[in-house]
């Protein structure tokens, strides 16, 4: 199912109907700041495990990221963050950005696996930032990836259906995405390391 969201002012009907799905432990396919992306609410454990076959990992090896609408539950995620590392992500979100830093248990009991680091998004994107507002936790996301190895993402909501039709609640036309993905920043040492050169461009 496609369902078309204008990307500046989504009709609220139709945002309702993929809140419905999210609640509903559901998977869907969303547009972002960068590239589309396949999300489900965190505190859904079957729709996280659901995304792990589809993705073809096991959740313990998979790394997805949680997409957040703004700073102001961070500490509920991640451990106490250095002023300079909370300094960089105030500065540069939202936007096309993911942040690598240490999780709290909180994070860690809705995955397999002892896991100590976790990426967190704050997109620049309106139907991405009402979804997690109006579903009330913070959406786990993985990228949506073309099966030609130049083309790296997919970017036409209706290729992307063509593949995923079968496989996701629902797909969300948000207009044509970007094939440039964010840039990855790991702030988990003492050391803040760029991972990934993407889309992002750091304003220090």
């Amino acid at each position: 199912m496609i369902i078309s969201l204008h990307p500046k002012n989504p009709n609220v009907r139709d945002l309702k109907k993929v809140v419905d799905m999210l609640n509903d432990n559901g998977v869907v396919i969303i547009p972002t700041d960068t590239i589309y992306a396949m999300a489900c609410k965190l505190d859904s454990k079957k729709a996280i495990e659901r995304m792990c076959k589809i993705v073809g990992k096991k959740p313990e090896k998979v790394n997805f990221s949680l997409l957040c609408s703004s700073l102001s539950h961070l500490s509920d995620f991640t451990t106490a963050l250095d002023k300079s590392v909370f300094r960089l992500m105030k500065n540069n979100l939202p936007g096309a950005f993911t942040f690598i830093l240490k999780s709290t248990n909180n994070v860690t009991k809705y995955f397999e696996g002892n896991k100590k680091t976790i990426g967190i998004r704050v997109p620049d994107n309106i139907i991405a930032q009402l979804l997690v507002n109006e579903v009330g936790t913070p959406l786990v996301v993985t990228s949506i990836h073309h099966d030609d190895e130049i083309i790296e993402y997919m970017t036409d909501p209706e290729e992307i259906n063509d593949k995923f039709q079968h496989l996701v609640d629902a797909i969300i036309d948000g207009g044509n995405g970007g094939n440039i993905p964010s840039t990855i920043i790991d702030c988990t040492t003492n050391e803040i390391v760029l991972v990934r050169e993407g889309k992002g461009i750091i304003n220090e």
